[in-house]
């Protein structure tokens, strides 16, 4: 095996290599068997994936994406969708420290062949090769591996391991329950929806206590981002629940890892080859998460043809990024950064024209365009998904819970109401949107402007 994959990832998405390091030689056999049940890509061409000009290898340092997808479907992990979460995962092989980057899910960049659209839809156009790209050459990186995971699979694990004690504020309770209703269909899990206080606090904002969450809850905790905090408030809940998993799974014993494989590994894809896993599984017991944050550290928003978050500058964020997770306090971005970097605040007609805040998404579903370096291409998003176009929002009164448990109902979380099944009315119940549109726009659109 060569140099870097004895030098590979912490974890797949929240959990897999991790886990088999606690388990060590005892248990080597059946781990061995049970990688079996990753799924290998089908598509996934390595010889497409793109890397800016001049682009070295960081040496003592290793970095992988990893994709969560919100595919509505159990299990369909194919690259026609959108990517809901991405990822940087970044190991320091000397400190042993990982760091993690959540790139913002709607950050104009380059998704690649001169389209500018936001980062997400770079999976959905061209699989997981694209999206890799996207990162490389937006970012100046050399990522060659991936990991790639569906929403259910984090619910599972979760349970497997017992829950996680998450600290909730009232609004987070409120949209939380609501996308319950939702993951619970999605994953086949039950949960009970956490009882809100009567009357509401004046800040809803504020932490109102720890809350034990199973795994449709924390779960469905990191889907919101209807906050004030918006995609990057949701971003940093899924990095806070992916620090919480792996601090679990360190003090989990042989059985609970194992179950735990059985019950995630067939939702998982991955680059990252069985014997490369199995090689470097033991020397990975000593790592930990060190720092994370969101990508773009500085930005502000634009509404040409839809929200979007746009750096400022690309070429700042780039270096301030290499700083941050390889120590280059004097990074120079490269040439395609500096190009690109020019083009997105032409495309947004400057920096001045930027807005400090993200305007309310649009929930009509009218025909949008993609920035193109030579033509204008235009697309009618789907249909949406009925009864899930509606944005959550805060009940001006307390909901009205139900009291009484049946015996097949899960006691999980903090002073939480009872229910049958997911234990709410689904009629009465706003529900997350779908979230598969991109905003698209071409050359034509900024000489318009």
């Amino acid at each position: 095996m060569n140099k870097r994959g004895k030098r590979t990832v912490l974890f797949i998405v929240e959990i897999l290599v991790l886990l088999m390091c606690i388990g060590g030689f005892f248990v080597y056999g059946q781990i061995k068997n049970k990688l079996d049940m990753i799924k290998a890509p089908e598509n996934f061409d390595t010889s497409k994936v793109e890397m800016n000009k001049n682009i070295e290898e960081k040496t003592g340092f290793t970095s992988y994406a990893l994709f969560g997808l919100d595919t509505r479907k159990t299990g369909a992990l194919a690259g026609d969708k959108n990517s809901d979460t991405i990822i940087i995962a970044t190991l320091n092989n000397e400190t042993k420290k990982v760091k993690l980057v959540s790139v913002y899910r709607d950050t104009l960049l380059n998704i690649g062949d001169g389209t500018y659209t936001k980062a997400n839809a770079a999976y959905a156009y061209g699989g997981v090769s694209q999206a890799i790209s996207m990162l490389n050459t937006n970012l100046d990186l050399d990522i060659k591996d991936f990991v790639t995971v569906d929403f259910s699979a984090v619910a599972k694990a979760i349970d497997v391991l017992g829950g996680l004690d998450i600290p909730l504020s009232y609004e987070e309770i409120v949209h939380m329950n609501n996308y319950c209703v939702e993951t619970s269909k999605q994953t086949g899990l039950d949960y009970k929806p956490v009882r809100l206080p009567n009357p509401a606090p004046k800040d809803i904002t504020k932490v109102l206590g720890t809350y034990h969450l199973n795994g449709v809850q924390a779960t469905s905790y990191c889907r919101i981002r209807y906050t004030s905090s918006l995609d990057m408030g949701r971003t940093q809940r899924q990095r806070r629940v992916i620090e919480l998993m792996v601090k679990k799974a360190k003090k989990a014993g042989i059985p609970t890892i194992l179950k735990l494989m059985d019950e995630v590994f067939p939702l998982i894809q991955t680059s990252i080859s069985k014997n490369d896993l199995l090689s470097m599984a033991t020397s990975l017991i000593g790592y930990s998460i060190d720092e994370t944050e969101g990508f773009p550290k500085d930005y502000k928003f634009s509404n040409v043809k839809g929200s979007v978050i746009v750096p400022t500058t690309l070429t700042s964020n780039v270096a301030h990024l290499h700083e941050f997770l390889f120590g280059e306090s004097d990074y120079i971005p490269s040439e395609t950064v500096d190009i690109r970097s020019e083009r997105i605040l032409a495309i947004v007609g400057g920096e001045e024209s930027l807005e400090e805040t993200q305007a309310p998404e649009n929930e009509e579903h009218e025909e949008e365009s993609v920035w193109v370096d030579d033509e204008k291409v235009s697309i009618t998003p789907s249909p949406a998904v009925p009864d899930e176009t509606e944005t959550p929002s805060i009940p001006t009164e307390t909901p009205s819970i139900p009291t009484e448990i049946p015996e097949n109902s899960q006691n999980n979380g903090h002073d939480n109401g009872g229910g049958e099944g997911t234990g709410v009315d689904e009629s009465t119940v706003e529900q997350p949107p779908t979230e598969t549109e991109s905003t698209l726009i071409t050359d034509e659109d900024v000489e318009e402007e």
